[in-house]
């Protein structure tokens, strides 16, 4: 099964295009609010028309705009699963679930209910209302309602976003249970980094309308070749850069100069490290090494984040913009009696040049 996208559609602050071919895969696409994101999904469904392109799936055209093909939501074969669930107030869970079944043989139609609400673990609450159920409940329900008409292809809109976060990591679980024995591409929408990660093998970053980034997820994450996709990913630390020699650049924003791995192309101005990246050493003569000053120390339950200033002296380090750096509690444990300066090491592997 394939998916086939190459859209675009005028937004009231930018145009919205959108190109991708995905097979038996999930694909995350991540981005700020108002990015297109979900209006991306729309257009698949058929909520939405695009200006112009196509809209192929499994070798059905289900929109092309040369052609004038325009299919209806009902004939598309696609599952779309919004983040307020829709549910129908006035129907049971039972009810709400069978409602896309409607033109099928009772018979069909009972046991394909029956074993959909199996499956996601709602058949005790088959004739309650949605009011009546929690959050949790409700989306699995939605979901339900999505997967028992057999979709060719699933299209996530955030649907953890209403959920408390332990609830959440049980749905999530069962989510990446249910995709696995999908045999269909999935589309899947969220703000949450980490969230994306765990559930996607591809992730398209999503800035104003036009991937940023579009690649495996450890590509994305690991090496972005723009900044947008960087801050999009969660980088702390970026810096504009400008080239000493091939391998060696000033990062501006740091007062740093420093070594790279590889060569510099034209248009790179950017640089960036991930702030798990960062290493607290003991010589100072390891490559691009350099003191620093504790500013902040933010805990959370498990880590440790520290903003770092880097210079000679507290008064020269005190003068550009800071790093950040994540420990584990346990290894902030071990360090945060030192006395400063530390020694920071930017280890030139762990660099990233963007444009």
């Amino acid at each position: 099964m394939e998916l086939e996208v190459d859209i675009t559609k005028q937004l009231k602050d930018f145009t919205l295009r959108q190109r991708f071919k995905l097979a038996k895969e999930t694909l995350g696409f991540l981005g700020a609010s108002g990015s297109g994101k979900s209006m991306t999904l729309k257009c698949i469904a058929g909520l939405v028309t695009p200006d112009e392109g196509r809209i192929v799936l499994n070798g059905r055209v289900l929109f092309d705009s040369r052609q004038g093909i325009n299919l209806p939501i009902q004939q598309r074969r696609v599952g779309l699963l919004f983040q307020n669930y829709a549910l129908f107030p006035n129907l049971t869970v039972k009810e709400n679930i069978a409602f896309g079944l409607r033109g099928l043989p009772k018979k069909e139609r009972e046991e394909r209910t029956e074993r959909i609400m199996a499956l996601l673990g709602i058949a005790g609450i088959r004739n309650s209302y949605p009011r009546q159920i929690s959050g949790g409940e409700q989306q699995r329900a939605a979901l339900a309602r999505t997967l028992v008409t057999e979709p060719e292809c699933l299209l996530l809109d955030e649907p953890f976003s209403a959920l408390d976060n332990h609830i959440r990591s049980r749905l999530e679980q069962q989510l990446l249970e249910i995709i696995a024995g999908y045999q269909g591409p999935v589309v899947f929408v969220t703000h949450n980094l980490k969230e994306c990660y765990r559930l996607s093998r591809q992730i398209m970053i999503i800035h104003q309308g036009e991937a940023v980034a579009y690649g495996s997820r450890d590509e994305v994450f690991d090496r972005p070749q723009r900044v947008e996709a960087a801050r999009l990913t969660g980088c702390k630390n970026i810096s504009r850069m400008e080239l000493v020699t091939p391998r060696r650049v000033k990062a501006l924003d740091w007062g740093l100069e420093l070594e790279l791995l590889e060569e510099a192309e034209p248009g790179q101005g950017y640089l960036g490290i991930r702030e798990h990246r960062l290493r607290l050493v003991e010589d100072p003569n390891l490559p691009n090494t350099f003191p620093a000053w504790v500013d902040q120390v933010r805990e959370t339950p498990f880590d440790v984040s520290l903003v770092l200033r880097l210079g000679e002296d507290r008064e020269e380090a005190g003068s550009c913009q800071p790093l950040q750096l994540t420990l584990s509690k346990e290894d902030y444990e071990t360090v945060k009696a030192r006395p400063c300066p530390w020694w920071l090491q930017l280890r030139p592997e762990h660099l990233f040049l963007m444009e």
